[in-house]
C-alpha cells in the first residue's frame, strides 16, 4: 500500500495498461487538461497529470513551471504520482518533493533544456549553491546537488518510474573547458541529484546523456535501483555516502568514466561510510556511442588516438573519506571497458567485500585492481586507510589487454589483507617481453589509483606487492600470444597460498621477492613448494 491509499497491484496494473492501450497510466486521456477539466477526479486517486497543470509536452516550450506546480500540488495533497503522458517536455530544475512519485509514460521524455547565453540574467538551471569550506575535498559537481534537472534535498519516500526517458541534452559534462563551464550560473551538470534522502525508488527508466552524473545520490538511505538503461557522457551512477541500497538490473554505457561506482567521498561535510550495497545482474560498458546503445543500433565510440578508453566499469572509489562495507557484487557483466576496482586512498576501510559471478571481455586495463594508497584528498591529520576481508571467486576474463595483469597493490607499511580469490580464469593478449618481466614499477604511493599508474607490468596474471594474507585456488592464467612474464610477481608479501594453479609450463609461474610464509602446491605444472622467507626467487 503506498501512502496515498493505491495498492501496488493497482498501481502496477495501471501501468501494464500504459504499455498496450492509448490511455495513460491512470486511463485517463493523454491530451492536455486545464487543472479544472478532470483534476478532481485525478486528485481523488492521488494522480497528478502535469498536462492538468499546463505543461505542454511539445519539446519547445518550457514545462518547468507547470512540472513543478504539479509536484507541489501532489505534495500539498500528502503524496501522490506525477503522470508525464507520452511527450517531450523541455525544462529546467525540477524539483522532486517527499511521497511523491513521477511516473513517465512510454514515449514521454524529460528533456533538459540548454543553458541561456552567457550573460543572461533569467531562466537557466537552479544555481549551485555556496561553496563550503570541503569543497576543495573533491570535484565541483559533487559538492553540489540543485543545478540538476531533477534535485532533491532532506526528502522521505521519493520516486522516478518508468518506462520514459530523461535526456540531460543541455546539460553540463563538467569539464574545466567546456563553455560555460559547469559552475557558471544558470548551467545544471546532472540528471538526478538526491541529497539526504531516504526511501527512494529509481526504476524501469532510461537517462541519455546524464551530464557528469546520470545519478547523484550522496546521503541516501534505502535506495532501490533497478532495471535502468542508462547511455551516457560521464558517469552513469554514483552512489556516495549512502546505506542500503539495491541496484539491480540496470544496463549502463560510459565511454568516458564510470558506470556504476559507490563513493564515499566528504560532500557532507563529514565522512560517512557506503556500506550495505548489493549490485547484481547489470551490464557495464563504454564502448558505444552515446544514444546507440538505447536505440539498439549499437555504433562504435571512435576516440581520439593514444586515449585509454572505454572506461565503464564498476569501481568502489576514488573518493573514500569514509570507506565501504558490506559490499556484494555478483553476477555482471564487464564488456570493454576497464576491470573492476576497489579503491582506497583517502584514509578509509574498504571491508567485508564479496565479488562473485563476473564476466569480463575485451578489459582495457587490469580485470581486478585492488589499492591501498594515500592521496588523502580531506581534512589533515588523516592515517593510511585498510582494505582487507574480500572474497573474489567464479570471475572469468578474456581478451584483456597485455600490459595490466590484475592487481593487488598497497604501499610500504600499509598492507591489503586477507584477501581470497578463487575460480578464476584470466585471459590476456600476452605478448609480454623479457624487458617487461625485467621492470621494478615505481610505487607512486599518493598517485591517483589507476591501473595504469605503474606502467607496463612484469607480471602477467597478477602483481601483487604490500599484501598479507593473499589465497588463490583454482586459478589459470592463460595468454593469447606467447608472454615471458611469471604468471605471479610478488613483493613483500606475507603469508601466500596457492592451490592449484595452472600456469603453462614454458614460461615461469612465480617471480618472488621479499616474501614470508609462502606455498603452492596441487599444481599439474609445477611441484609443490613451501618457503618461510624468501629474499628473492623465480620458478
Amino acid at each position: 500500500m503506498f501512502s496515498n491509499g493505491i495498492t501496488r497491484k493497482d498501481f502496477l496494473s495501471a501501468t501494464f495498461a500504459a504499455g498496450i492501450g492509448s490511455v495513460s497510466a491512470w486511463g485517463q486521456s493523454s491530451a492536455p487538461q486545464s487543472p479544472s477539466s478532470g483534476s478532481s477526479h485525478e486528485r481523488a486517486r492521488d494522480i497528478f497529470n502535469v498536462r492538468s497543470y499546463g505543461a505542454t509536452g511539445d519539446g519547445k516550450t518550457l514545462d518547468t513551471s507547470a512540472i513543478n506546480k504539479a509536484i507541489e500540488a501532489a505534495a500539498a495533497a500528502g503524496g501522490g504520482t506525477v503522470h508525464f503522458p507520452s511527450g517531450t517536455y523541455l525544462c529546467y530544475s525540477i524539483h522532486l518533493k517527499s511521497s511523491v512519485a513521477l511516473f513517465l509514460d512510454a514515449g514521454a521524455t524529460i528533456l533538459a533544456a540548454s543553458v541561456p547565453p552567457e550573460g543572461t540574467t533569467t531562466g537557466g538551471y537552479d544555481p549551485a549553491g555556496p561553496p563550503q569550506p570541503w569543497e576543495k575535498f573533491q570535484d565541483f559537481g559533487h559538492n553540489h546537488w540543485h543545478n540538476s534537472l531533477l534535485w532533491g534535498e532532506d526528502l522521505h519516500d521519493v520516486a522516478i518510474l518508468g518506462p520514459g526517458l530523461i535526456w540531460g541534452k543541455g546539460l553540463s559534462r563538467g569539464d574545466s573547458n567546456e563553455t560555460p563551464r559547469a559552475e557558471s550560473p544558470g548551467v545544471g551538470n546532472k540528471a538526478i541529484a538526491l541529497k539526504n534522502c531516504r526511501n527512494v525508488i529509481l526504476r524501469d527508466f532510461s537517462i541519455l546523456q546524464g551530464g557528469h552524473f546520470g545519478i547523484l545520490l550522496t546521503g541516501a538511505d534505502n535506495v532501490t535501483i533497478d532495471g535502468l538503461k542508462i547511455d551516457t557522457n560521464r558517469d552513469g551512477m554514483d552512489i556516495d555516502c549512502c546505506k542500503n541500497v539495491r541496484v539491480s538490473n540496470c544496463t549502463v554505457n560510459s565511454p568516458w568514466d564510470d558506470a556504476i561506482c559507490p563513493k564515499s567521498s566528504f560532500a557532507l561535510g563529514y565522512p560517512r561510510a557506503t556500506e550495505n550495497v548489493t549490485i547484481s545482474n547489470c551490464y557495464v560498458t563504454g564502448i558505444y556511442d552515446y544514444g546507440t546503445l538505447l536505440d539498439g543500433t549499437f555504433k562504435r565510440m571512435q576516440y581520439p588516438l593514444g586515449f585509454r578508453a572505454p572506461i565503464g566499469r564498476i569501481k568502489c572509489g576514488t573518493e573514500s573519506n569514509g570507506g565501504f562495507k558490506n559490499i556484494t557484487i555478483s553476477n555482471c557483466i564487464f564488456e570493454s571497458c576497464r576491470g573492476l576496482a576497489l579503491e582506497t586512498v583517502d584514509g578509509a576501510q574498504i571491508e567485508d567485500i564479496a565479488i562473485t559471478n563476473i564476466t569480463m571481455h575485451g578489459v582495457v586495463h587490469s580485470p581486478l585492481f585492488l589499492r591501498l594508497g594515500v592521496r588523502m584528498r580531506g581534512p589533515q591529520g588523516m592515517t593510511p586507510g585498510t582494505l582487507k576481508r574480500v572474497l573474489i571467486n567464479n570471475i572469468v576474463s578474456s581478451n584483456a589487454v597485455a600490459e595490466y595483469p590484475s592487481i593487488i597493490s598497497g604501499i610500504p607499511g600499509s598492507y591489503i589483507e586477507d584477501i581470497k580469490i578463487a575460480d578464476v580464469y584470466l585471459q590476456q593478449m600476452g605478448g609480454g617481453t623479457k624487458e617487461w618481466a625485467a621492470l621494478d614499477p615505481p610505487e607512486k604511493e599518493s598517485g591517483y589509483p589507476e591501473a595504469s599508474m605503474f606502467g607496463t607490468l612484469p607480471a602477467r596474471g597478477f602483481f601483487i606487492r604490500h599484501a598479507r594474507n593473499v589465497e588463490f585456488s583454482n586459478i589459470e592464467i592463460a595468454t593469447v600470444q606467447p608472454d615471458a612474464r611469471p604468471a605471479f610477481w610478488m613483493h613483500d608479501v606475507k603469508d601466500a597460498d596457492l592451490f592449484r594453479v595452472k600456469a603453462g609450463k614454458n614460461t615461469a609461474a612465480y617471480a618472488l621477492r621479499d616474501v614470508k610464509d609462502f606455498r603452492s602446491f596441487g599444481s599439474h605444472d609445477f611441484p609443490d613448494r613451501t618457503e618461510d622467507n624468501i629474499s628473492s626467487l623465480e620458478f
